[in-house]
């Protein structure tokens, strides 16, 4: 192998990373300097990145640099207030699993990636996993709410087969991330996809009705069918980072919808007199739980949201 080559890293541990090239996938070190050039990330290099490497006399290899992301989901480190966590980088799309009981997806939760997916330019869909266990009722409710906002929203169950096919159709020749707490069955969901893979699946926990961690690192896949998919481990909370008050109405695409109505130019859809988002959401146009989650996290405090 040549002295310099790039590749993508598709697995990524925090000491090691395997990066995929055109003659197979090599296992990199990252190089020290790297870490040191004012990136707030307690990651600098993930799933995803293009990047360019250096390969040694005794074989060993490093990661020198990490080329241009086009877009990435990035979420505040956990006890970290200052750093970031970057997911995932230059991606086609990204699926959210949700489950409404056992375990549930918290709305703030959804919420949160959303408007991440929405600020860093990841198209996003919503799928309803484990449907089969989930209440009618609560599946229509969810589903007016975000399919509303404009998210296409699919039902999907691994164990009964439903929306596989229309699964494996979004994800035939894109890079996919797919996110969700622990126990909303990813890595089962990405296996009925794709039977050949070689991915970890486990059971919720009885007791707790969580979720247990099957993906202890971030991992791209090559799917049969063309295109990769990553799988992450699964994440418990989502705290948006550098996204300012002013702008994070920018990011609920319903909002955005109705806010050139607005009395006022700067209006922030909290309080103004002749503001169109308010009088949307009175009418039913916007679902007063979007809205509701738009005021809960421009809300709250420095600690989880910059």
């Amino acid at each position: 192998m040549e002295r310099l080559f790039t590749g993508t890293v598709v697995r990524a541990t925090g000491s090691w990373y395997e990066v995929h090239t055109d003659e197979g996938n090599v296992r990199c070190r990252i190089r020290g300097r790297l870490r040191l050039r004012g990136v707030r990330s307690t990651n600098p290099v993930v799933v995803g990145d293009a990047v360019r490497c250096e390969a040694a006399a005794d074989g060993s290899c490093v990661i020198a640099e990490v080329l241009p992301r086009r877009n990435y989901v990035i979420r505040r480190a956990s006890n970290l207030s200052k750093e970031s966590h970057i997911i995932a980088s230059n991606l086609d799309q990204a699926l959210l699993l949700v489950t409404l009981a056992e375990p549930q997806t918290a709305p703030e939760f959804v919420d949160r990636f959303l408007v991440t997916c929405e600020a860093y330019k990841v198209p996003a869909t919503i799928l309803l996993s484990k449907s089969d266990l989930q209440q009618r009722e609560a599946l229509a409710r969810f589903r007016a709410v975000y399919e509303g906002a404009g998210y296409r929203v699919l039902e999907v169950s691994a164990r009964e087969g439903t929306g596989l096919e229309a699964v494996g159709a979004l994800l035939a020749g894109r890079t996919t991330l797919v996110a969700g707490n622990s126990g909303v069955g990813k890595s089962t969901l990405v296996k009925a996809v794709d039977p050949a893979l070689d991915i970890r699946t486990g059971e919720i926990s009885g007791s707790h009705h969580k979720g247990r961690h099957t993906t202890t690192f971030s991992t791209m896949y090559p799917l049969a069918g063309g295109g990769w998919i990553i799988d992450t481990p699964g994440i418990k909370g989502f705290g948006l980072i550098d996204i300012d008050d002013a702008e994070l109405w920018h990011y609920f695409p319903e909002m955005m919808r109705h806010a050139p109505g607005c009395r006022f130019y700067n209006c922030t859809h909290t309080h103004e007199p002749g503001c169109a988002v308010a009088e949307a959401v009175e009418r039913g146009e916007i679902a007063r739980a979007r809205y509701e989650s738009y005021l809960k996290i421009r809300s709250e405090d420095e600690k989880y949201r910059k």
